[in-house]
Parts: C-alpha cells; sequence; structure tokens
C-alpha cells in the first residue's frame, strides 16, 4: 500500500538547494527526490537525538538512584560498624 502524499511547493535558497543535492543519494532522479530524501534523513537524526537525549536523561535519573542506594547501605555498614565497636569495648577487646 504506498504512503499518502501530498504536494508541498517551498522556495530554497541555491545555496541551501546544493547542500540538499550533495546530502542525498546520487540515485535521486529529481530534485524533488532529493527534497523527500533530505527531509527523510533530518527526520531520522531528529528521531536518534531525541532517544539519546531520552536516554541520557534516562542514565541521569538512574545514577541519582543508585546513588542514593550506595548512600542507604553505607548508612547502614556505618550504623554496624559503631554496633560492633560497642560491643567490642563491652568485651575490653578495644
Amino acid at each position: 500500500m504506498a504512503a499518502e502524499t501530498k504536494r508541498v511547493l517551498a522556495s530554497l535558497s541555491k545555496g541551501l538547494l546544493n547542500e540538499v543535492n550533495l546530502m542525498v543519494p546520487v540515485d535521486c532522479k529529481s530534485t524533488a527526490d532529493s527534497v523527500v530524501e533530505t527531509m527523510k534523513i533530518y527526520i531520522n537524526e531528529r528521531r536518534k537525538l531525541e532517544i539519546i537525549e531520552k536516554m541520557k536523561e534516562g542514565y541521569e535519573v538512574m545514577s541519582q538512584i543508585n546513588l542514593d542506594f550506595a548512600e542507604l547501605g553505607l548508612e547502614q555498614d556505618v550504623v554496624d560498624l559503631v554496633y560492633y565497636e560497642a560491643s567490642l569495648k563491652r568485651r575490653g577487646m578495644l
């Protein structure tokens, strides 16, 4: 099933059009094909950047969660150490 298309009229500067033509594969038959391919490339790159940004945000959130867990464990270790040292003092071993 072919995708529904809509005709769009756009004015591009010569410089921008030259860049568009440089970005797309050589097999594009017309300027319109070049513009379409360039838009596809642009959209795909934007999606990739959005995914990368979401992953970055996720890693930052996860790093804070990991830090919180590490601090909880460390806090418990300190409490355990205090109790252990107190028991050694009571026994005269410290």
